[in-house]
Protein backbone atom coordinates (compact mmCIF):
# COMPACT_ATOMS: atom_id res chain seq x y z
CA UNK A 1 0.00 0.00 0.00
CA UNK A 2 1.02 3.22 -0.70
CA UNK A 3 1.31 5.56 1.62
CA UNK A 4 1.22 9.76 1.41
CA UNK A 5 4.32 11.38 2.73
CA UNK A 6 4.02 12.45 5.85
CA UNK A 7 0.47 11.55 6.75
CA UNK A 8 -0.31 11.09 10.42
CA UNK A 9 -3.32 8.51 10.90
CA UNK A 10 -4.82 8.99 14.35
CA UNK A 11 -6.62 6.03 15.82
CA UNK A 12 -9.24 6.58 17.93
CA UNK A 13 -11.22 3.69 20.01
CA UNK A 14 -14.93 4.95 21.08
CA UNK A 15 -16.75 3.38 23.48
CA UNK A 16 -19.72 5.63 24.99
CA UNK A 17 -17.66 8.83 24.82
CA UNK A 18 -20.44 10.73 23.98
CA UNK A 19 -19.09 13.10 26.43
CA UNK A 20 -15.83 13.95 24.89
CA UNK A 21 -15.75 12.66 21.41
CA UNK A 22 -16.73 16.43 19.82
CA UNK A 23 -13.76 18.03 21.94
CA UNK A 24 -11.73 15.42 20.66
CA UNK A 25 -12.54 15.74 17.03
CA UNK A 26 -12.10 20.36 17.97
CA UNK A 27 -9.22 19.08 19.70
CA UNK A 28 -7.30 17.18 16.54
CA UNK A 29 -8.59 19.74 14.01
CA UNK A 30 -7.01 22.29 16.29
CA UNK A 31 -3.44 20.83 15.86
CA UNK A 32 -0.80 23.01 14.23
CA UNK A 33 0.29 19.79 11.70
CA UNK A 34 -2.78 19.31 9.77
CA UNK A 35 -1.43 16.05 7.22
CA UNK A 36 -3.80 13.86 9.56
CA UNK A 37 -6.71 11.05 9.04
CA UNK A 38 -9.23 10.78 11.78
CA UNK A 39 -9.97 7.21 12.03
CA UNK A 40 -12.75 7.11 14.48
CA UNK A 41 -13.39 3.37 15.42
CA UNK A 42 -17.24 2.73 17.57
CA UNK A 43 -17.45 0.02 19.44
CA UNK A 44 -21.15 -0.58 19.65
CA UNK A 45 -21.33 2.93 21.72
CA UNK A 46 -24.78 2.74 23.91
CA UNK A 47 -24.90 6.12 24.24
CA UNK A 48 -25.10 9.26 21.36
CA UNK A 49 -21.43 9.34 20.75
CA UNK A 50 -21.79 7.64 16.94
CA UNK A 51 -24.61 10.01 16.41
CA UNK A 52 -22.57 12.98 17.74
CA UNK A 53 -19.94 11.72 15.21
CA UNK A 54 -22.29 10.87 11.83
CA UNK A 55 -23.14 15.09 12.53
CA UNK A 56 -19.22 15.65 12.66
CA UNK A 57 -19.14 13.81 9.30
CA UNK A 58 -22.06 15.56 7.91
CA UNK A 59 -19.65 18.73 7.66
CA UNK A 60 -17.67 17.00 5.19
CA UNK A 61 -14.10 17.43 6.33
CA UNK A 62 -12.68 14.14 4.54
CA UNK A 63 -9.87 13.49 6.74
CA UNK A 64 -12.27 12.42 9.53
CA UNK A 65 -13.46 8.79 9.14
CA UNK A 66 -16.32 6.36 11.17
CA UNK A 67 -15.70 2.93 11.37
CA UNK A 68 -18.91 1.25 12.51
CA UNK A 69 -17.72 -2.37 14.30
CA UNK A 70 -20.77 -4.39 14.15
CA UNK A 71 -20.07 -5.95 17.44
CA UNK A 72 -18.50 -5.20 20.76
CA UNK A 73 -15.02 -6.55 20.58
CA UNK A 74 -12.68 -4.12 23.17
CA UNK A 75 -10.46 -1.52 22.96
CA UNK A 76 -7.72 -3.47 21.16
CA UNK A 77 -9.39 -5.09 18.38
CA UNK A 78 -10.87 -1.51 17.71
CA UNK A 79 -7.51 0.28 17.21
CA UNK A 80 -6.29 -2.74 15.15
CA UNK A 81 -9.17 -2.41 13.04
CA UNK A 82 -8.14 1.27 12.47
CA UNK A 83 -4.47 0.16 12.08
CA UNK A 84 -5.55 -2.19 9.90
CA UNK A 85 -7.55 0.90 7.96
CA UNK A 86 -5.22 3.73 8.46
CA UNK A 87 -3.27 5.13 5.13
CA UNK A 88 -0.76 7.14 6.65
CA UNK A 89 2.75 6.05 7.11
CA UNK A 90 2.97 7.17 11.12
CA UNK A 91 0.32 5.78 13.44
CA UNK A 92 -0.60 7.31 16.88
CA UNK A 93 -3.26 6.42 19.55
CA UNK A 94 -5.22 8.96 21.10
CA UNK A 95 -8.13 8.07 23.48
CA UNK A 96 -11.29 9.58 23.44
CA UNK A 97 -10.81 11.20 26.99
CA UNK A 98 -7.62 12.73 26.51
CA UNK A 99 -6.01 15.53 25.63
CA UNK A 100 -3.36 16.76 23.30
CA UNK A 101 -1.91 20.00 23.14
CA UNK A 102 -2.43 21.84 19.83
CA UNK A 103 1.44 21.62 18.92
CA UNK A 104 1.44 17.33 20.04
CA UNK A 105 1.81 16.04 16.47
CA UNK A 106 4.08 18.83 15.28
CA UNK A 107 6.31 18.69 17.97
CA UNK A 108 6.80 14.88 18.52
CA UNK A 109 6.89 14.19 14.51
CA UNK A 110 9.78 17.10 14.27
CA UNK A 111 11.44 14.91 17.29
CA UNK A 112 11.00 11.05 15.23
CA UNK A 113 12.92 12.87 12.36
CA UNK A 114 15.42 13.93 14.78
CA UNK A 115 15.98 11.22 16.04
CA UNK A 116 15.47 8.64 13.30
CA UNK A 117 13.13 6.39 15.55
CA UNK A 118 10.62 4.42 14.79
CA UNK A 119 8.56 4.52 17.74
CA UNK A 120 8.34 7.99 20.32
CA UNK A 121 6.40 9.00 23.09
CA UNK A 122 5.99 12.33 24.94
CA UNK A 123 6.14 13.33 28.97
CA UNK A 124 2.09 13.78 29.86
CA UNK A 125 0.33 16.05 32.92
CA UNK A 126 -2.16 14.26 35.08
CA UNK A 127 -5.69 16.09 35.16
CA UNK A 128 -8.74 16.32 36.93
CA UNK A 129 -12.21 14.82 35.36
CA UNK A 130 -12.23 18.00 33.38
CA UNK A 131 -8.88 17.56 32.21
CA UNK A 132 -7.62 20.26 34.00
CA UNK A 133 -4.09 19.64 34.71
CA UNK A 134 -3.04 18.77 38.59
CA UNK A 135 0.57 19.75 38.33
CA UNK A 136 1.89 15.82 38.22
CA UNK A 137 3.71 15.51 35.45
CA UNK A 138 5.08 12.12 34.55
CA UNK A 139 8.26 13.11 32.64
CA UNK A 140 10.02 10.38 30.52
CA UNK A 141 13.40 8.88 30.21
CA UNK A 142 15.55 9.94 26.88
CA UNK A 143 15.66 6.00 25.78
CA UNK A 144 14.09 2.97 26.80
CA UNK A 145 14.53 -0.28 25.85
CA UNK A 146 12.79 -3.50 26.82
CA UNK A 147 15.10 -4.27 29.38
CA UNK A 148 14.18 -1.12 31.25
CA UNK A 149 10.46 -1.10 30.18
CA UNK A 150 9.99 -4.08 31.68
CA UNK A 151 10.00 -2.04 35.30
CA UNK A 152 8.57 0.91 34.44
CA UNK A 153 4.85 1.73 32.97
CA UNK A 154 6.35 5.31 31.15
CA UNK A 155 4.68 5.27 28.19
CA UNK A 156 0.75 6.47 27.97
CA UNK A 157 -1.19 5.46 25.31
CA UNK A 158 -2.35 8.79 23.94
CA UNK A 159 1.60 10.01 24.02
CA UNK A 160 3.17 7.64 20.92
CA UNK A 161 3.76 7.87 17.58
CA UNK A 162 4.88 4.98 15.13
CA UNK A 163 7.06 4.88 11.94
CA UNK A 164 5.56 1.36 10.35
CA UNK A 165 7.85 2.03 7.52
CA UNK A 166 10.34 0.92 10.00
CA UNK A 167 8.17 -1.16 12.50
CA UNK A 168 5.85 -2.43 9.99
CA UNK A 169 2.24 -3.08 11.30
CA UNK A 170 1.64 -6.10 12.25
CA UNK A 171 4.06 -5.34 15.59
CA UNK A 172 1.82 -2.55 16.54
CA UNK A 173 -1.62 -4.65 16.47
CA UNK A 174 -2.42 -4.66 20.60
CA UNK A 175 -3.16 -8.48 22.17
CA UNK A 176 -6.22 -9.52 23.74
CA UNK A 177 -5.14 -9.05 27.29
CA UNK A 178 -5.75 -6.81 30.03
CA UNK A 179 -3.27 -3.58 29.95
CA UNK A 180 -3.02 -4.36 26.13
CA UNK A 181 -0.93 -0.66 25.16
CA UNK A 182 1.90 -1.94 28.00
CA UNK A 183 1.96 -5.64 26.35
CA UNK A 184 2.35 -4.05 22.49
CA UNK A 185 4.98 -1.40 23.75
CA UNK A 186 6.88 -4.02 25.35
CA UNK A 187 6.62 -6.37 22.44
CA UNK A 188 7.90 -4.00 19.68
CA UNK A 189 10.82 -3.34 22.15
CA UNK A 190 11.21 -6.64 22.51
CA UNK A 191 11.82 -6.92 18.60
CA UNK A 192 14.72 -4.40 18.82
CA UNK A 193 13.33 -1.43 19.00
CA UNK A 194 14.26 1.08 21.22
CA UNK A 195 11.36 4.25 22.14
CA UNK A 196 12.52 7.58 22.10
CA UNK A 197 10.90 9.99 24.40
CA UNK A 198 10.18 13.72 24.13
CA UNK A 199 10.36 14.78 27.59
CA UNK A 200 7.60 17.85 27.27
CA UNK A 201 4.17 17.52 28.30
CA UNK A 202 1.81 17.29 24.98
CA UNK A 203 -0.94 15.47 26.27
CA UNK A 204 -2.77 15.65 29.68
CA UNK A 205 -4.80 11.76 30.85
CA UNK A 206 -8.03 12.86 32.28
CA UNK A 207 -8.13 10.80 35.17
CA UNK A 208 -11.55 11.20 37.50
CA UNK A 209 -10.65 11.29 41.53
CA UNK A 210 -11.19 7.61 42.45
CA UNK A 211 -8.20 6.14 42.62
CA UNK A 212 -9.43 3.33 45.27
CA UNK A 213 -7.81 0.09 46.80
CA UNK A 214 -8.78 -2.06 44.56
CA UNK A 215 -7.74 -0.71 41.55
CA UNK A 216 -4.19 -0.74 42.91
CA UNK A 217 -4.63 -4.03 42.96
CA UNK A 218 -6.07 -4.76 40.02
CA UNK A 219 -2.98 -2.94 38.24
CA UNK A 220 -0.86 -5.67 39.99
CA UNK A 221 -2.66 -8.52 38.81
CA UNK A 222 -2.42 -7.33 35.36
CA UNK A 223 1.31 -6.15 35.06
CA UNK A 224 2.21 -9.47 36.98
CA UNK A 225 0.14 -10.97 34.59
CA UNK A 226 1.72 -9.93 31.68
CA UNK A 227 4.85 -10.86 33.34
CA UNK A 228 4.14 -14.00 33.58
CA UNK A 229 2.13 -14.98 30.89
CA UNK A 230 3.04 -12.57 27.95
CA UNK A 231 6.52 -11.90 28.78
CA UNK A 232 6.92 -15.44 30.32
CA UNK A 233 9.63 -14.30 32.86
CA UNK A 234 10.74 -16.50 35.52
CA UNK A 235 8.99 -16.10 38.80
CA UNK A 236 12.27 -14.18 40.18
CA UNK A 237 12.56 -12.17 37.61
CA UNK A 238 9.00 -11.06 37.40
CA UNK A 239 9.05 -10.18 41.79
CA UNK A 240 12.06 -7.70 40.85
CA UNK A 241 10.36 -6.10 37.95
CA UNK A 242 7.10 -6.05 40.02
CA UNK A 243 9.20 -4.40 43.30
CA UNK A 244 10.37 -1.64 40.66
CA UNK A 245 7.36 -1.10 39.11
CA UNK A 246 5.15 -0.43 42.30
CA UNK A 247 7.97 1.80 43.77
CA UNK A 248 8.21 3.37 40.53
CA UNK A 249 4.14 3.74 40.14
CA UNK A 250 3.84 5.17 43.23
CA UNK A 251 6.25 7.93 43.15
CA UNK A 252 4.39 8.81 39.65
CA UNK A 253 1.14 9.53 41.85
CA UNK A 254 2.79 11.75 44.88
Amino acid sequence: MEMPEGLISIIVPVYNAGLYIEETVAMVRNQTYENWELILVDDCSKDDGREKIERILSAGDGRIRLIAKPVNEGAARARNTGIEAAKGRYIAFLDADDIWLPDKLKRELSFMEKKQAAFVFTAYEFGDENAKGTGKIVHVPDTLTYKKALSRTVIFSSTVLFDTEKTGREIIKMPEVKSEDTATWWKVLRNGFTAYGLDEVLVIYRRPAKSLSSNKLEAIRRIWNLYRKQERLSFVHSCCNLFFWAVRATRRRL
